[in-house]
């Protein structure tokens, strides 16, 4: 394993350590270069609430590309419609040790935008 690969690790699992104490339901983000993916895990993190990613057909619509900015932002959009009509509102924003920063800061704009709170 490489070394951008093992401090990404080393930093999710710091911040997932604090997410369990909080004992909240978690918006967990991941990114390729081609897709982005978004779950929202319950507190105990044995079910998947809601998710949402550039691989389903109806997040495709209008985008030229699944790997870029505006795909993110549509998936931000599409997890927090469907955490809302999963009656969640208030999350904990998991990035799994990816940087705030591009298609990240995007997709959790796009949440904050649609009624998620974190």
């Amino acid at each position: 394993m490489n070394l951008k690969k093992q401090q990404r690790l080393r930093r999710s699992l710091k911040s997932r350590s604090k997410m369990s104490e909080l004992n909240m339901p978690r918006l967990c983000v991941n990114r390729t270069p081609r897709h982005i993916y978004a779950q929202i895990i319950s507190p105990d993190g044995s079910n998947v609430v809601a998710s949402a990613s550039t691989l389903s057909a109806d997040t495709r619509v209008g985008l030229t590309s699944t790997g870029n900015t505006d795909a993110a932002v549509a998936v931000g959009r599409i997890i927090a419609e469907r955490a809302k009509a999963a009656g969640i509102e208030v999350v904990a924003f998991d990035r799994s040790g990816f940087k705030y920063h591009g298609r990240i800061k995007a997709l959790a704009d796009s949440a904050r935008e649609h009624g998620l709170k974190f």
